[in-house]
């Protein structure tokens, strides 16, 4: 597959090589050539911004200088964040809303999403814990300026 549609079923992105990614759902998952962050930034535009303007929008509305959590499709609260660096290809993107709960597995993380999957991911629950709580902050502000409309 060489385009992925990111839904309200996607969980994650994984990177399995330089220009190939597994995409995980609730109820499948796909191999498709391309890297993770070239899906997230395909996304990006698919649903109407570029990826260095969700960079952007992060940025003001949290602060947040690295890593920035992306909101790829503001209507149905889909927020991804990276597990990494986004200079490297080697990113994995996480869905924030599908994420039951998170758990140390030797020197990794383990990743148990509502639908009962698993993934383990080479990264510290303590930098996990993190990149969850700026994804929440990002979905917090959001929350906010929707109210803020609404009044």
């Amino acid at each position: 597959m060489e385009d992925y549609e990111i839904s309200s079923a996607t969980l994650a992105i994984v990177p399995l090589g330089e220009e190939i990614s597994k995409v995980y759902e609730e109820e499948d998952e796909y191999i498709v050539q391309k890297s993770s962050n070239s899906i997230i930034k395909d996304n990006c535009e698919f649903y109407g911004s570029s990826y260095e303007g969700r960079c952007i929008g992060t940025k003001s509305l949290t602060g947040i200088k690295t890593k920035y959590p992306i909101i790829i499709e503001e209507s149905r609260n889909i927020i991804f964040f990276p597990t990494s660096s986004t200079r490297t290809k080697q990113s994995t993107w996480i869905a924030l809303n599908k994420i039951k709960d998170i758990s140390k597995k030797n020197q990794t993380s383990e990743v148990l999403f509502k639908n009962q999957e698993k993934i383990d991911l080479d990264i510290s629950v303590n930098s996990l814990e993190n990149q969850i709580v700026r994804a929440t902050m990002l979905k917090s502000k959001l929350f906010e300026r929707k109210l803020e409309e609404k009044n």
